[in-house]
């Protein structure tokens, strides 16, 4: 096996364990360079270089920060390593970004220039169902076509259907789930409030809702309290979930929440991508 192609075996398996990580791919080089156009390494969430190679010292650690950036707001980059010299032809700086192209010094020897395509790979956003209600299976259902990870995790006496989901967890006990970012909903509608409950408020996410009216919120918070909850964890749930879209049906609820999912989701793309329409 060659080492492109055992770099892209890699990626895919990668890809399949739902793990996030950066391919950096050599697009261009000038003059003498390490490594050539083509060339890819595989850059893991910790920073470390899974397999691949694009060079050694010169070009390694503005693609290690480029790499590190793209992990966290979800964008590709371009980075330019070229020696200080056509830095100044070009007016730029070290570290200065123009047109989209991040640059960097190259004070190795050789003087070559390396640009290099950083792009992150990240896990299907995770969703996280508790329940087995009309709405727990319309919303797993209308979850996937979007392209999320859905954990269903109900009695399995309570499933009277099949669910659409990757994964199934017989009961509230959620386990292991897997590294993305993370969104909860509990849609028991009275069998089993309080245990989906705890077990929501024990996991870690970016959006927390439970498919219930304030009133009856309020009545589990005060029970959850009683038992030893902590009062923020409980008020971090949205409750009733989902956008007021004046739904009714079980398939109309489950949109609303998902459209509320998408906003909160989307809230740091859609800032970059207005900041980036200004300039």
């Amino acid at each position: 096996m060659t080492a492109h192609a055992e770099v892209l075996d890699i990626v895919a398996q990668m890809k399949a364990a739902e793990r996030a990580f950066v391919l950096a791919t050599v697009v261009r080089t000038v003059s003498v360079t390490a490594a050539k156009a083509g060339a890819k390494a595989i850059i893991a969430a910790d920073g470390t270089i899974v397999a691949g190679w694009i060079g050694g010292g010169c070009a390694k650690g503005a693609v290690l920060k480029a790499a590190r950036e793209a992990l966290a707001d979800g964008e590709p980059r371009m980075v330019s390593v070229q020696p200080e010299n056509l830095l100044a032809e070009l007016g730029v700086s070290a570290g200065e970004s123009r047109d989209g192209i991040r640059f960097a010094s190259n004070m190795c020897p050789s003087k070559g220039t390396m640009d290099i395509f950083v792009e992150p790979v990240l896990p299907h956003p995770s969703l996280v169902i508790l329940g087995a209600s009309p709405v727990a299976l319309s919303l797993a259902a209308q979850a996937r076509v979007l392209g999320y990870h859905v954990t269903l995790a109900a009695p399995a006496a309570e499933l009277t259907a099949q669910p659409d989901a990757d994964a199934i967890i017989d009961g509230y006990q959620l386990g292991e789930l897997n590294d993305a970012k993370r969104f909860v909903v509990v849609s028991t509608q009275g069998k089993g409030d309080e245990a989906a409950l705890r077990a929501a408020i024990a996991t870690k996410a970016c959006y927390h809702a439970f498919v219930g009216s304030r009133r009856k919120m309020a009545s589990l918070r005060a029970k959850l309290m009683s038992e030893g909850a902590s009062a923020a964890a409980i008020d971090d749930f949205k409750a009733p979930a989902g956008l007021d879209l004046g739904a009714i049906t079980p398939e109309e609820i489950a949109m609303s929440i998902l459209a509320e999912i998408t906003v909160e989701r989307r809230r740091g793309q859609r800032a970059a991508n207005q900041s980036a329409s200004r300039k």
